[in-house]
């Protein structure tokens, strides 16, 4: 019998096809690490529903896998008003990400939405987009991403 996590945790960008889909596929990694996956409940989602259903950026998929995480089985959805009642923590990956959360979500939730880094690392800054540039952004994403996973699963384990 599986004890219920004792995390829920919604990583949340604009699409929900590069940023969060590398969250929720990285700090996975990171839990599975410390052999405590059954410790945590993990997804992602996006504040837009233009992506919804589609696989992540072959860009995200592509830098994941180089670090040997494999993120091609997510599909985007879009972030909804049951999430903030089932998640503990939700983690937007910009400032903008945090505002149309908080713009969103019931008073009662309020308390658990949270820039990433900033709750992560506490640097208060955003996870840039990657989607316009070139594949070195999506590197550079992975690469806060990671710290920030491990310093989140230090901060909650």
């Amino acid at each position: 019998m599986n004890a219920k996590p004792r995390y829920a945790i919604l990583f949340v960008c604009l699409g929900n096809i590069c940023r969060s889909p590398l969250a929720e596929g990285v700090f996975r990694a990171v839990v599975d690490e410390h052999g405590r996956s059954s410790a945590f409940h993990i997804e992602s989602a996006g504040t837009g529903a233009w992506h919804v259903g589609e696989q992540p950026d072959p860009r995200s998929m592509a830098v994941a896998r180089r670090f040997g995480v494999d993120i091609s089985g997510q599909r985007a959805r879009q972030v909804n008003k049951e999430d903030f009642r089932r998640f503990d923590l939700i983690l937007g990956m910009d400032r903008s990400n945090v505002q149309t959360l908080l713009s969103r979500a019931p008073q009662s939730a309020t308390g658990k939405i949270r820039l990433f880094l900033d709750h992560a690392g506490g640097r208060a800054v955003d996870v840039p987009d990657p989607y316009y540039g070139g594949d070195d952004g999506f590197a550079a994403v992975y690469h806060m991403i990671r710290e920030a996973s491990e310093a989140l699963f230090a901060k909650l384990d």
